[in-house]
């Protein structure tokens, strides 16, 4: 009845309530569940439906969603690089906020997007370049074999790298074949590659594979995350950094 009732539209916790004759408590415990299981999409006072598997929201409602844990994941991702490495900067929400934590610190940065080399160069100090090649709409984000060919033909130190989706099981994907193509050249490049995802990313799956968990040598996320994804990641041999926001 939930599921049903949130796919019609945005259903706040109080009218799901009425709607079910239980309490507002019993729904926010159902609404996590379904929630963890990719059913809805929890949103301030209720729940959403879920984004369509491969489908993406427009950049700029993506950008205004969960902005203080982003920006602490980000703050935890530009801990990891130092002046003078070779960077590469993903496409996308989260690694636009970790592009501005970097603007100006003596890097050399390779930026997917636009948007993101125009964060980079807000000061002066980096060395901005972009792979050239078709730009996406919306996400002016730069995807297809051309920038494939202009990441492999460089060796980054790290790789900030985003997804749509990292669950254990299926791996790392993505909405856009293209995209998938770019992201597993980065990972061939790339002598460490953190991922930088809300913790959201780990119960979801996209169309498309670039990469296995195992690819990743850094995962930082949120701390609403699983703790048994947290064990589990870290049974694996790869470093799991939690940012604590409230």
């Amino acid at each position: 009845m939930i599921i049903r009732s949130v796919n019609s539209g945005v259903q706040d916790v109080h009218a799901l309530a009425q709607l079910a004759g239980t309490s507002a408590i019993t729904i926010r415990r159902d609404l996590s569940e379904l929630a963890e299981q990719g059913s809805l999409r929890r949103v301030r006072g209720g729940a959403a439906p879920a984004p369509a598997r491969g489908a993406e929201f427009p950049f700029d409602l993506r950008r205004a969603e969960a902005t203080e844990i982003k920006n602490a994941l980000a703050q935890l991702a530009a801990s990891h690089v130092r002046p003078g490495d070779s960077v590469l900067i993903d496409n996308g929400t989260t690694a636009l906020a970790v592009a501005q934590e970097l603007a100006g610190i003596g890097i050399t940065a390779m930026a997917l997007s636009l948007r993101a080399a125009e964060a980079l160069n807000q000061k002066p100090g980096n060395q901005v370049i972009v792979p050239g090649g078709t730009l996406s709409f919306d996400e002016l984000a730069f995807v297809g074999a051309g920038t494939a060919d202009a990441v492999s033909a460089m060796r980054f130190d790290v790789a900030i790298i985003g997804a749509c989706a990292a669950d254990l099981d299926s791996g790392l994907t993505v909405a856009g074949w293209d995209d998938a193509h770019v992201k597993r050249a980065v990972l061939m490049s790339s002598r460490r590659s953190i991922l930088v995802a809300t913790a959201d990313k780990f119960t979801r799956t996209a169309a498309h594979k670039f990469g296995t968990v195992e690819d990743l040598d850094t995962i930082i996320t949120s701390s609403d995350v699983s703790p048994a994804i947290v064990h589990e990641v870290r049974a694996m041999g790869i470093e799991v950094v939690v940012a604590q926001v409230a």
